[in-house]
């Protein structure tokens, strides 16, 4: 921690200031929070229990789910609490524990929806070969990589975090603790981190949209080949996973390759990309998946059975 700093607490703006704006906003949030981590948490339990669903691809998808629930889990509780709080305060501990875990699930999230498209260009690209090369052990090396890559940007943003030096005022324009928000209360001058930001976090989401799309452009390509049976199913797979790349992308790039600014424009596409998303991922994956919602509804039927019984 920064040894110049003399503040120990900040205080959120929030996204609204009116009380009763605030309150519909706790209304309309807590229920997409809850459906969140029921919906990701049933795919992770129905990935985990179910016999169908043994193949890489949804090996894959379980671990997405349960970053999933990590990610949103991060913000979305403490964001709650505040919407209903006059003073919304958090320490500079939890501050930068916030921005470490939300940059290290965010960036697992990136990884593990490259490792889906390197599973799906093998299995459509290259089918001779897909059980040799994604064999059981590649996998759990793929989510490690995922993990460990996560770990890496998350330490870089850290140490930029407890370099910066505050002296007041300690009033964060922002409804969660990122390093942007901070920079604009920060006693120094940042635009050498700001640099290191634009690389660690504007630029390579910008990279890994760029290969994420031109490997699903090479899908797409390869898909002629098929029969159109399995253009079909493979079409239904893939554009549920390049949906999900958009949504996941589309704001997390014009946020972070663009200069901060204090408009609630920005704070809104960020929730976005931290309470909307999350929940909408197993119902993307789900609607255009026939296998899963096969396997969600036995896994229900057996609950409902067994609570029957």
């Amino acid at each position: 921690m920064a040894s110049t700093s003399n503040v120990t607490e900040f205080i959120f703006n929030g996204l609204f200031q009116d009380p009763e704006v605030q309150r519909a906003c706790f209304v309309v949030f807590l229920p997409v929070y809850l459906a969140t981590v029921v919906g990701n948490g049933l795919i992770v339990l129905t990935v985990s229990v179910s016999k169908s669903l043994r193949s890489p691809m949804y090996f894959f998808l379980g671990y997405l789910s349960l970053v999933e629930i990590s990610y949103s889990s991060i913000i979305v509780p403490k964001f709650l609490t505040d919407l209903l709080a006059k003073i919304k305060t958090i320490s500079l501990q939890g501050c930068l524990a916030q921005i470490f875990f939300f940059h290290f699930f965010g960036v697992t999230e990136i990884l593990l929806l490259t490792v889906m498209a390197y599973d799906r260009y093998v299995a459509i690209c290259r089918p001779l070969y897909y059980t040799t090369v994604m064999s059981r052990p590649v996998c759990h090396l793929l989510v490690a990589g995922s993990w460990l890559g996560g770990i890496i940007h998350s330490m870089v943003q850290i140490l930029v975090a407890v370099q910066l030096p505050f002296c007041g005022p300690n009033v964060i324009d922002h409804y969660f603790c990122d390093l942007h928000p901070l920079f604009k209360i920060a006693c120094t001058d940042t635009f050498v981190e700001g640099a290191i930001i634009l690389v660690n976090s504007g630029l390579f989401s910008v990279f890994s949209f760029l290969f994420l799309v031109s490997s699903y452009v090479v899908i797409l390509f390869n898909l002629r080949k098929h029969s159109a049976e399995g253009r079909r199913k493979a079409l239904s797979t893939c554009a549920s996973h390049i949906t999900v790349v958009v949504l996941f992308f589309g704001p997390a790039i014009f946020l972070y390759m663009r200069p901060s600014s204090s408009f609630t424009e920005d704070k809104l596409v960020a929730v976005f990309y931290t309470v909307i998303t999350p929940m909408l991922n197993p119902i993307i994956y789900t609607l255009r998946n026939a296998e899963v919602k096969i396997a969600v509804r036995r896994l229900c039927g057996k609950t409902e059975h067994a609570g029957m019984e």
